[in-house]
């Protein structure tokens, strides 16, 4: 017989790792992922912003990290292993963006972003799947928060360190499934379109840009935060048991045109 739905989607005892979690799509996954049953351990640098999310579910846990220093990573598994003695579902979206032309941003600067958006999901990915892992357990999920930017261009907006390490993201998603395919461990990406965030409020709040949005996305709008929890759910839960290597892109048609 098949699954319920409900069963097939549910985290019910298992543990969560969300970065970039303080605000935005973030703070989002989080909650969904508590809300499906999962203990959530939610990392970022502001930490009044995760004891917010925090107030909101019990089952949501605030970690400070930077996510740029590899101490901060290693204590942020470390603080998981050591409640719940486990880690189950990974979430790398922490990123940061650099300058929009490539010729303002300097090599130093390239690097930064590129710390924080590709290194740091790698270090952490390899930090989970090292992890012990009890006989019986379901396989790991990590799931990479990549972009469209990582498929094609956005010019006149965008930016190469930003472009450069979303599409990196992608090539490490496939790389690390490749090689952790036969311990069961699944690593996907997720490619959001425009969604109204924290980071494109300058975006969706300049009239103009708001249109040039709308105009090249097929379903002529920008995407709400709510339109990503199916996605999320899917890729952390049973229902994706066997998808692995694989780039979801939820962008209302962008990349389709």
């Amino acid at each position: 017989m098949p699954r319920p739905a409900a069963e097939l989607f549910s985290l019910r005892g298992r543990t969560a790792v969300v970065t970039g979690a303080s605000a935005g799509l973030g703070a989002r996954f989080a909650a969904v992922l508590a809300q499906a049953g999962a203990t959530v351990f939610a990392a970022a640098r502001r930490i009044d912003r995760l004891n917010e999310l925090a107030d909101s579910d019990t089952r949501i846990h605030p970690v400070a990290c930077d996510v740029s220093l590899a101490a901060d990573r290693a204590r942020l598994t470390g603080t998981a292993l050591g409640v719940t003695g486990r880690i189950d579902v990974l979430v790398n979206n922490a990123a940061t963006s650099g300058e929009t032309r490539a010729e303002d941003e300097s090599p130093d600067a390239f690097d930064d972003v590129l710390g924080v958006n590709l290194t740091a999901p790698f270090h952490l990915a390899r930090l989970v799947a090292e992890a012990p892992a009890v006989d019986g357990d379901p396989p790991r999920s990590v799931i990479n928060v990549s972009s469209i930017l990582g498929l094609v261009t956005a010019a006149p907006l965008g930016g190469a360190s930003y472009a450069a390490s979303k599409a990196g993201l992608i090539g490490l998603t496939r790389e690390l499934a490749g090689q952790w395919g036969a311990t069961g461990t699944r690593v996907n990406a997720l490619a959001p379109g425009w969604f109204r965030t924290e980071m494109t409020a300058d975006l969706f709040g300049d009239e103009r840009s708001s249109r040039w949005v709308e105009r090249n996305t097929l379903l002529r709008r920008g995407g709400g935060a709510h339109e990503l929890d199916g996605a999320l759910l899917f890729l952390a839960s049973d229902a994706s048991s066997y998808c692995t290597g694989q780039v979801l892109t939820v962008d209302g048609g962008w990349t389709a045109r």
